[in-house]
Parts: structure tokens; C-alpha cells; sequence
């Protein structure tokens, strides 16, 4: 029986699962933290060693019977940053005297991906704090849209909609604009009474913009015409993204599974967005099937077999 351990990182607490060669879960186990971009690596490198070595004495097996184990986070997307940290994992794991026969870092989409169509053609879009689509075709290639980053991109997301919000504030601090609730819900939540409170706060206090989401959707909810043409531009903004994914995967229906809080959370915004993707055609919203951990349990099985 061969077996493998699927990682699903985070910035608070990492997700391992140890499945058998059918994707059954033989047990599961939280960590630390393992954001290489956020803490160092050597520390995440160690805190990653330590949930393998936790989770298979848990399963009662030894890390050398472990086939391959795969870590999916954030960050990882670029090969070179990836690899800095497959090398720092494996030297830890030297150190200890633990035998790592395979370990890989993919980025935290694309378990996500495999997780949820289990390994199948499909497309998941992520609009949580920041927004990206990525989607795997019939001939199992990977196809991505957005993920530019904040500066370029993250449209549709909770940093998009909250930075777009603040200009509405600021234009209206200014007299440029007929005015939105919004401005009396952020002197009510952040006390940002002026526009030198809110330069200070975004500039020098370094403002946490998404923050500001959720009274821009509670303000288009209570029919804000300003707030509600913000949540109407990121709706198609994400509608975009979900039709040049359409073109590449190039499939009569595209499934497509949702993740991130801004768009899966019951929210007025999440659910004009899903009714407004429900209108276009040759398109499915589904479910994930596997949670990310066991979509990279899964892509661990996928490498150790195609050697």
C-alpha cells in the first residue's frame, strides 16, 4: 500500500492529511503557521517537518513509507521561491533524521483546483482578499486569469471592493460625489471623521483596506446607489474573469467551483454575483468534492505516478 500526506498551508495553521493509495484519509493533523512569505523559512521549514513527523506517528507510519508529500501555499507559484523552501523542508529534515522520499510546493490554488473537481477538468475562482481563476482542461493544463496582485489586479475581491469604497469616502470628504452612506458607516466603525484622518490612516497607519468591505455590501444592501454601482463593476469584473476561462479551457460546460470568503460567505454581494454568473451560459457552480489538503494529497499521488 502506498501513501501520501497532503498540506494545505495557511498563514495561521497548516491542514495535513495522510491518505492510502485510494485518497482515503487515514487521519489528519493541524501545525503552525506556514506562509514562507510572512516568517521565515527556515521556521516554516520546521514547522512543516514536525506536523509530517506528528501526523505519521499518528497514522502509525514511518515518514519513509510516505510516497511523496505535497505542500500547497501561498507564495509558491514562482518556481524559484518554491523550490527555496522544498530544499530548506528536506534539509530540516536531514537534521532530524527523517526520511522524505518526495517533497513538493505547489500554490495553494491549484490544490485547491485538484481538490475540488478530484483531480478533473474544472475551474475554481478565488475572490477572498485578493481574486484569481485557474482552471485544468481535458488535457490536464493548467490556464490562469488574474492574479495580479493588488497594484495590477484583485478584481472583484475584498481589497478591490474596500479600495474602491475608501475613493468613494475620499470623493466625498471632497464634495466630488452626491455623497453614500458608507461615509457615515466608517466614522461610526473607524472613527475617519475627515480626509486627514483617512490620508493618515491609509498612508501612514497602514489601513487594513478590506476591512472596509463589508460596509460597502451593507450599504449597497441598504440601497446606496454609489456602493451598489462598486458591488455592480466587481461582479463583472469576476464575470471577466470567468469568460476568458471559458475560452481557454474551451469546454461545452465550464464547472466551476467558488472559493474565498467574499464571494462563499451568505452575503449580498456573494449572492449578486451568483446570480448574475447564473446567467451566463454554459456555466456550472458546484460544490468542491475535497477540501485543498486532500487536493494536495491527491497531486502528491499524481507526481509519485507519473515518474
Amino acid at each position: 500500500m502506498n501513501f501520501f500526506i497532503g498540506i494545505d498551508g495557511g498563514g495561521t495553521k497548516t491542514k495535513a492529511s495522510l491518505v492510502d493509495e485510494n485518497i482515503k484519509v487515514i487521519c489528519e493533523e493541524i501545525g503552525g503557521p506556514s506562509n514562507f512569505l510572512v516568517f521565515d523559512i527556515t521556521v516554516v521549514a520546521e514547522s512543516i517537518v514536525n506536523l509530517i513527523s506528528t501526523i505519521c506517528e499518528k497514522g502509525n507510519i514511518e515518514p519513509s513509507q510516505i510516497k511523496s508529500v505535497l505542500l500547497g501555499t501561498a507564495g509558491a507559484g514562482r518556481q524559484d521561491d518554491a523550490e527555496r523552501l522544498e530544499n530548506a523542508v528536506q534539509k530540516n529534515a536531514a537534521i532530524k533524521k527523517i526520511i522524505l522520499n518526495s517533497f513538493k510546493v505547489e500554490s495553494d490554488a491549484r490544490i485547491a483546483l485538484e481538490g475540488a473537481f478530484f483531480g478533473e477538468p474544472g475551474s475554481i475562482l478565488i475572490a477572498g482578499t485578493g481574486s484569481i481563476m485557474f482552471g485544468k482542461d481535458a488535457n490536464g493544463y493548467i490556464h490562469r486569469v488574474g492574479g495580479f496582485g493588488r497594484v495590477l489586479g484583485d478584481e472583484g475581491s475584498g481589497f478591490h471592493i474596500g479600495r474602491a469604497g475608501l475613493s468613494a469616502v475620499a470623493k466625498s470628504f471632497d464634495n466630488r460625489n452626491n455623497g453614500t452612506l458608507l461615509t457615515e458607516l466608517i466614522k461610526e466603525n473607524f472613527h475617519i471623521n475627515n480626509s486627514v484622518e483617512l490620508i493618515n490612516q491609509v498612508y501612514k497607519n497602514n489601513f487594513d483596506i478590506p476591512k472596509i468591505t463589508p460596509l460597502v455590501i451593507e450599504a449597497a444592501e441598504k440601497n446606496d446607489e454609489i456602493c451598489k454601482n462598486i458591488l455592480d463593476k466587481e461582479i463583472e469584473e469576476l464575470v471577466e474573469h470567468i469568460l476568458a476561462m471559458k475560452k481557454l479551457i474551451n469546454t461545452n460546460v465550464l464547472l466551476i467551483s467558488l472559493i474565498g470568503g467574499t464571494i462563499t460567505t451568505d452575503n449580498y454581494y456573494a449572492n449578486l454575483f451568483k446570480a448574475r454568473a447564473n446567467e451566463i451560459l454554459d456555466i456550472k457552480i458546484i460544490s468542491p468534492q475535497l477540501p485543498p489538503d486532500v487536493g494536495a494529497a491527491l497531486l502528491a499521488k499524481e507526481i509519485f505516478t507519473s515518474k
